[in-house]
């Protein structure tokens, strides 16, 4: 495959996929300044859709800039420097980041230092600068070869459940003395999970961590142990109402996120909306919740607030400390399939959007043949 390709997709139908293909750009088309970067390849997850669901209101469409009505989903994967017309990055460096789904990306390198580089590029620049900056692979200390698909699945993801553990305790859990999952078995919910029982036994204030999931995965949830209680849905109203609890809202479904306000009323101390696991039902209440407003979940809004507390080391390096652990328990039940090609891609694709991932399954996609 010679030609540069865009994997796009309709903005209002997300099964709805195109491609958009031109000439490959190499180092005589960059102007001064410019990175090319091969895009290699890249995580698939119910995360990406939340991209897609929320791109509007949260901006992802912005990142990656396609044709009327279509958009490119963002994605977390690595990338090789191609040709380079940038003082200090070098053809055949590897760094990690936040991609367009495609094969090829056009980046300005601003801030560069050993580590990391931001995309400088003027459409990107009153974007979220934790979606701009680049990772350089030789220089980041999380970074390892025999774990880049754990990287490219659960990197973003898990540090998206760090700064959710860190919210609700910077907060005092709102006081409420349960936390209530939905989607209990997306891998941001999971991440969330473990560092909610990992950290309780050092915390002032004790909560219990429920999952509300389906019934095909409800056996996988509880053989984690992550959660203290694993319920299906239809169970939401054995829960104990007049129990404070804090809602962290995985799925993006509107009628399940009613029946959540509507069981605890105003015992519901905090709704936080994170995902669009469901994006299909995504805003499907049609009446006022009860009990608080849900509030939007920005992660960099939450990574800048503790790199300004904390300084960038201690945050990375916190970070860093519970990666590890984490890493160590994924690998006891997290099975990687890799998928090369533009019709794999597709086929990966249309599975994730139709949610019939096995929650113990990532992909790594890539629209290389090789």
């Amino acid at each position: 495959m010679s030609d540069a390709i865009e994997f796009t997709v309709n903005r209002q139908q997300f099964a709805k996929t195109g491609l958009n293909e031109a000439a490959a750009p190499d180092a005589a088309s960059l102007r001064e300044g410019e990175v090319l970067l091969r895009v290699d390849r890249f995580a698939l997850t119910a995360n990406n859709i939340s991209y897609a669901a929320t791109g509007e209101l949260l901006r992802y469409w912005e990142f990656f800039p396609a044709g009327e009505g279509m958009g490119i989903i963002p994605v977390w994967g690595f990338a090789d420097v191609a040709a380079s017309k940038c003082e200090g990055i070098d053809p055949g460096e590897r760094v990690y980041g936040y991609f367009p789904m495609a094969t090829h990306l056009v980046v300005i390198p601003g801030n560069v230092s050993s580590g990391s580089f931001i995309d400088a590029s003027e459409h990107r620049a009153s974007l979220a600068i934790i979606y701009n900056q680049y990772l350089r692979c030789a220089h980041d200390p999380l970074y390892t070869k025999a774990t880049e698909a754990l990287q490219m699945l659960l990197r973003p993801l898990f540090t998206t459940s760090f700064l959710l553990d860190d919210f609700l305790e910077d907060n005092d859990f709102f006081a409420a003395e349960t936390v209530l999952l939905t989607s209990a078995s997306s891998k941001t919910a999971l991440g969330m999970a473990y560092l909610l029982h990992a950290n309780r036994a050092s915390r002032e204030r004790d909560y219990e961590v429920v999952g509300l999931t389906s019934v095909g995965n409800r056996a996988f949830v509880e053989g984690l142990g992550c959660y203290d209680r694993v319920l299906c849905y239809d169970e939401l109203e054995s829960l104990d109402a007049a129990r404070a609890a804090v809602v962290v809202d995985f799925a993006g479904d509107g009628e399940l996120l009613a029946g959540v306000h509507d069981h605890y009323a105003q015992q519901l101390r905090c709704s936080c909306l994170v995902g669009a696991s469901h994006w299909e039902k995504l805003g499907g209440a049609t009446q006022p919740l009860t009990g608080p407003e849900p509030v939007m979940f920005f992660a960099p809004t939450q990574a800048e607030k503790r790199i300004g507390e904390w300084g960038a080391p201690d945050f990375q390096r916190k970070l860093a400390q519970v990666w590890g652990e984490f890493t160590v328990f994924v690998n006891g039940w997290m099975r990687i399939e890799t998928h090369l090609g533009v019709s794999a891609t597709e086929h990966v694709y249309q599975e994730v959007l139709a949610g019939r991932v096995r929650p113990d399954c990532g992909h790594i996609v890539s629209l290389w043949n090789t």
